[in-house]
Formats: structure tokens, C-alpha cells, sequence
């Protein structure tokens, strides 16, 4: 099937051209972590402060993505790591087009993490955003953690399946520790650093 597909890449515009007319960097920034410890939260406020200085951003929230593109996924071992090469694709090709990538996905084991670091390369930058299972439990903003001490979720990440804390992130941010602007501020300038162009 593979010698029946002539890809088209080498015809379109480049990499470079989209960068250059954006003025930033493409890069997709990962915030991994338990679900509650504040992924989407910091990924939304800082998108809105991107957005007020003139970047052009996207974000790839993971119940979003599992809402329509993979919708047909489950959260078995073979599940999360198609969710995850899926995101990692649709990241790349954003990317690819100069935008800043803001994708929000527990991604629990560290296997997940390099599948996404093997497709996203110098592009994937890694936030860890870190909070425990009995805060983030408190927390419990989608009543997740309720249902779960109930046996009503299955494969739920921290208690039935295993969240692997990330060994070399690029940045962790404690949200046991920051508040929001405190969070926000800190992944703000890391990106800054990245997107300069």
C-alpha cells in the first residue's frame, strides 16, 4: 500500500514561511501530569495571554481530542498509546505551520511520553505539572476521583493504572507549591525562550 502514496510535502510551502510570516517558533509544549493537577487550566490561561501578545496558538486538550478524533479509543495500555500517537501527529502538523501547541494530556507512563518526544522531536518540550493523587483527589474538579473510589471508572490513572512521574522534564510545575499566575508566569517564560524567531 506504502508504494501507492506519493506525499505532496516537498511542493508546499515550508516550514520556514509560515514561521517567518508568524514571527515565532512552532513547538508543541506537553503538560502531562494527574488528572486535576491543573494541565488545562494553565494551558488555557496562558493561550489567552499569548493570544493578547500576538501569537498564534492552539490547544489539544485530551477529553477534547477524545470527544471527536478519538472517540473510538478506550483507556486500555493499547488505547492510551494510539491516543497519544494521534495527538502527537495532529501537534506535529500544527507545528509544522509555526503555531504554538498547547497539548493537555495525562499521558501517565513514560513510554507515552517518548512515543510523543519520538514524533514531535526538537519540538516537544515537556511540563510536567505536578500535584498528588490525595490533592488532586481533594481537588476532584470533574468529580472523577468521587466516582472512582466508587469503582464506577476503569483504568483510572493513580489508582488502577499507574501515573510514572517524567524523569528529565523540560520544566515541572508544582501546583502544590504555585498558583495560577505563579504556574502560568513560569511556562510563559520558558516558551518565550523557545519562540523567538
Amino acid at each position: 500500500m506504502q508504494q501507492n502514496i506519493h506525499t505532496e510535502f516537498h511542493r508546499f510551502l515550508q516550514r520556514h514561511d509560515k514561521e517567518n510570516l508568524l514571527g515565532q517558533r512552532g513547538i508543541v509544549i506537553w503538560l502531562c501530569g494527574l488528572s486535576g493537577s491543573g494541565k488545562s487550566t494553565i494551558a488555557n490561561a496562558a493561550e489567552r495571554i499569548l493570544h493578547q501578545q500576538g501569537r498564534a496558538t492552539v490547544i489539544l486538550d485530551g477529553d477534547n481530542i477524545r470527544s471527536g478524533l478519538n472517540s473510538n479509543l478506550g483507556f486500555s495500555d493499547e488505547d492510551r498509546l494510539e491516543n497519544v500517537r494521534r495527538i502527537a501527529e495532529v501537534a506535529r502538523l500544527f507545528a509544522q505551520q509555526g503555531l504554538i501547541v498547547l497539548v493537555s494530556a495525562i499521558t501517565p507512563h513514560g513510554l507515552l511520553r517518548d512515543v510523543a518526544r519520538g514524533i514531535l522531536g526538537k519540538d516537544f518540550f515537556e511540563v510536567y505539572v505536578k500535584a498528588s493523587y490525595k490533592t488532586c483527589e481533594q481537588r476532584d474538579v470533574k468529580g472523577l476521583y468521587a466516582k472512582a473510589a466508587r469503582g464506577e471508572v476503569a483504568h483510572f490513572t493513580g489508582k488502577d493504572s499507574s501515573f510514572e512521574e517524567p524523569m528529565q522534564p523540560e520544566l515541572v510545575i508544582d501546583t502544590e507549591i504555585k498558583d495560577l499566575d505563579e504556574s502560568v508566569d513560569l511556562l510563559l517564560q520558558s516558551i518565550a525562550q523557545r519562540i523567538s524567531h
